[in-house]
């Protein structure tokens, strides 16, 4: 019995010194991400008009040439408008399901080494299902997975817009948060699933 409780004494400090080694050779720390993170956001909208407040009629300019607007206060989220939808009388209900399609540009990737590649997304195939989260319920894991910059747009545009985001990973998806990795994304979104 003795001798069991010193193998397992040493078997964890073997797993303890192999966890220990691993974070060692780990030379980035979080703020470094961070940096690096900030870096390609800054680097992706150094290419494009930005305007850091959302107009206050949030009356946007819309199109391929309209400039990319600070969403938030902490410069998390960006967005350039492409489509409004109707601001008027069509907005997002609180809970209300909504659908979008989307593909999404890894911007760390294309900041080191200039690759343009998409990640994911069901944007380009109609075999893919549509996804959906219930606007402002972020109780439900079903909404919170997908973090908060895909919502951010809602606040201001009709349902039926279309946009152009880049999100840091604070509002991306929250699986991924700890990997420090910004996003471009193009999404749509609708009232039923197309």
């Amino acid at each position: 019995m003795k001798r069991l409780i010193i193998d397992n004494r040493v078997l964890l400090m073997g797993l303890f010194a192999l966890v220990m080694l691993a974070a060692c050779n780990d030379d980035t720390s979080y703020a470094d991400k961070l940096n690096e993170e900030r870096n390609a956001v800054n680097s992706f909208l150094a290419n494009h008009r930005v305007v850091m407040s959302v107009p206050k009629d949030t009356v946007f300019e819309v199109g391929e040439d309209a400039p990319f607007y600070r969403v938030d206060e902490d410069g998390n989220v960006f967005m350039q408008v492409l489509k409004t939808g109707d601001r008027i009388h069509d907005r997002a209900k609180t809970g209300e399901p909504i659908y979008f399609r989307y593909s999404r540009y890894n911007l760390a990737t294309w900041y080191a080494d200039g690759r343009w590649m998409p990640t994911d997304g069901n944007e380009s195939t109609m075999d893919a299902a549509s996804c959906t989260f219930n606007y402002s319920d972020y109780t439900l894991p079903s909404s919170s997975q997908w973090g908060y910059g895909l919502q951010y747009p809602l606040l201001f545009l009709g349902v039926e817009c279309e946009v152009n985001l880049v999100i840091k990973s604070q509002y991306g998806f929250t699986n991924e948060i700890s990997y420090v990795t910004p996003f471009y994304y193009h999404v749509r979104y609708y009232h039923s699933q197309i």
